[in-house]
């Protein structure tokens, strides 16, 4: 819900507005700051809702317990064919269960990805894995994660996956064809591929797994060991929240020790 100030003042410009543009096809500089003004506090009433959201999941988890619920992680995940950024010979693997619109997978993506990225993903020793959990009560985090999925088809899904993570307050129709165009893609094709529930199976895939698992919150994360064959992740360590670097730190560390002296 919208703050009333706020919404009254909407409503305010866009009554301006439509006054202003009706005395000329060519607005005046004060009716294009009446539009900046109208666009700004868009703005604010996306941020404030993104606010709101966060506080609900934080309710979520203090209603269930002193803690996050523990997750219910097979022994051995499968991999393959999937998608992942880092070194093929990795010997570890993160696979982060998330949604783009949660506020709590941003914070990850923007303050803890880029330590593990540095520290482990770029020097060869982690593979990392991202695996769509849309939340119900999130509108428009199965529209982003198909528009992920989508964009993969035309090699850019890591590409979108990091616009989406930008700006999850801006999620709409209109705001992931901007930044599909951003990137380059083909909007049709794009279009296409989210209308026809093209990936949608994938999506569900993940979601049924992240369900048998006990998952329910994002973000969500397995950490282990990655089989020989490349295909097969057997899960060691489990994580849920967006936690801070040495929390991973700490839980890397002890496996990729284990790797190195055989174990």
């Amino acid at each position: 819900m919208g703050h009333p100030v706020s919404a009254q003042r909407g409503i305010l410009l866009v009554l301006c507005w439509t006054c202003v543009a009706a005395w000329g096809e060519q607005p005046t500089p004060q009716a294009q700051e009446l539009r900046k003004l109208q666009d700004e506090v868009h703005h604010l009433e996306a941020q404030q809702q993104q606010i709101l959201d966060g506080l609900d999941e934080l309710k979520k988890l203090v209603r269930g317990g002193s803690g996050p619920p523990a997750v219910k992680a097979p022994e051995k995940v499968s991999v393959a064919g999937e998608l992942f950024q880092g070194d093929a010979g990795a010997s570890l693997a993160i696979i982060e269960y998330a949604d783009f619109e949660c506020p709590f997978c941003r914070r990850f993506e923007h303050d803890t990805l880029p330590q593990i990225r540095d520290a482990y993903i770029k020097t060869g020793k982690v593979k990392y894995f991202y695996r769509d959990f849309p939340l119900a009560f999130h509108e428009h985090s199965m529209s982003a994660a198909q528009a992920a999925r989508c964009a993969a088809e035309q090699g850019k899904f890591w590409e979108m996956h990091d616009s989406l993570f930008e700006e999850p307050a801006a999620l709409g129709t209109a705001d992931v064809e901007r930044r599909a165009g951003a990137l380059g893609l083909d909007l049709g094709r794009l279009e296409a591929c989210v209308s026809g529930g093209h990936p949608g199976g994938l999506i569900q895939k993940s979601m049924t797994e992240a369900a048998q698992m006990q998952i329910n919150g994002t973000p969500t994360f397995l950490i282990g060991t990655i089989a020989p064959n490349g295909a097969i992740v057997n899960v060691r360590q489990t994580l849920v929240g967006a936690h801070p670097f040495e929390a991973f730190k700490a839980k890397i560390d002890p496996l990729l020790a284990g790797k190195a002296s055989g174990g």
